[in-house]
């Protein structure tokens, strides 16, 4: 019988063997497909498209009465991910904004600088038959943190009677809303796999 060696040249040899095992479990590889699927690079670059992005709203009626009208201008700054790997993969979206507005009383004018940020939450998620489905939950008013800054006293009183906080968290929200349901955020946020897998095979 052949002479079985010992010592380090087994052990760098059996290391090797198992460092050169290809095969993971079927549990294993789909937890890194969801990881690889659910990308942070993903994400970052379907909501990406929004950064920089202004839009206006307004004239609103505000107030007693609705005697004054608010508009803005909102701009969306870059978008900044945080993701949690756990028992299931999330990400905290964190989108800076600020606002131009003005209330227009007809007699004068208040300008007011909003800054803040838009918190969106992502839960990945399968489903039927073979899909990836990266599920935002609906952009809510209270979902929007806004600073506001007045320039006068009066003007503070009537950011607090015109509810320009909360009509600017609803505008806002409302906003981002439509913005998910648009196809490029669609399309990068639900992944048919079994599609893709046949396509790939028709060569």
């Amino acid at each position: 019988m052949g002479e079985v060696r010992e010592g380090p040249w087994t052990a760098v040899n059996a290391a090797a063997v198992v460092e050169s095992d290809p095969y993971v479990s079927y549990e294993e590889f789909g937890r890194r497909f969801l990881e690889y699927a659910a990308s942070e690079h993903r994400i970052q670059g379907a909501f990406g498209q929004l950064t920089g992005e202004a839009f206006d709203f307004g004239p609103i009626g505000v107030g007693p009465g609705r005697i004054a009208k608010l508009f803005a201008t909102v701009r969306l700054g870059k978008p900044k991910l945080d993701r949690e790997v756990r028992e299931n993969i999330s990400f905290a979206l964190k989108i800076p904004l600020e606002v131009d507005l003005l209330v227009d009383l007809a007699v004068d004018r208040y300008p007011f600088h909003v800054d803040g940020k838009i918190h969106l939450h992502l839960t990945v998620r399968t489903a039927e038959p073979l899909r990836v489905i990266i599920d935002i939950a609906e952009p809510r008013p209270s979902d929007v943190r806004v600073n506001v800054a007045s320039a006068s006293r009066r003007g503070e009183l009537l950011r607090i009677l015109a509810s320009v906080d909360h009509e600017i968290r609803r505008f806002v929200a409302r906003y981002l809303a439509e913005e998910i349901r648009k196809p490029h955020i669609v399309a990068a946020t639900d992944i048919d796999v079994a599609a893709r897998l046949d396509a790939a095979w028709k060569l």
